[in-house]
């Protein structure tokens, strides 16, 4: 049997995404903020369900939420990185922290304009 470890295997691609799954378990126990975030995504869903949004609109609404926890994803590993690099106080390492932190923020800006343009009008129709 040939050991190339290049070559492909399913059972290598299977647990690979057990490592992904692991890494969202971790991000949902261990970091604040995403919780606030599938809060949010939950939320979105519920009104996407309740108002029968369109395709479009839920392939907007996805991708914004899909945005967002990536946003969180890379802030948490980079910050994670970051404290193992540099555990002591360094003003570059913040001044990364703080870059990725505003992406999170700007990633959830963007999913509340998406919401807003999406949902408001809808429960405007309602009232």
């Amino acid at each position: 049997m040939n050991s190339d470890p290049d070559k492909f295997s399913v059972k290598k691609r299977l647990t690979s995404f057990k490592y992904a799954f692991s890494g969202l378990k971790s991000l949902l126990l261990f970091e604040h903020n995403s919780r606030i975030h599938l809060i949010a995504a939950i939320l979105a869903a519920i009104l996407g369900i309740v108002l029968k949004i369109s395709a479009t609109e839920w392939s907007l609404v996805v991708l914004v939420i899909g945005f967002v926890f990536a946003a969180e994803l890379f802030n948490s590993a980079i910050e994670k990185l970051a404290d193992v690099v540099s555990p002591e106080h360094n003003e570059m390492i913040k001044r990364i922290k703080d870059y990725c932190a505003a992406s999170v923020l700007v990633s959830s800006i963007a999913a509340l304009l998406i919401g807003v343009i999406i949902f408001v009008p809808k429960i405007l129709r309602l009232i």
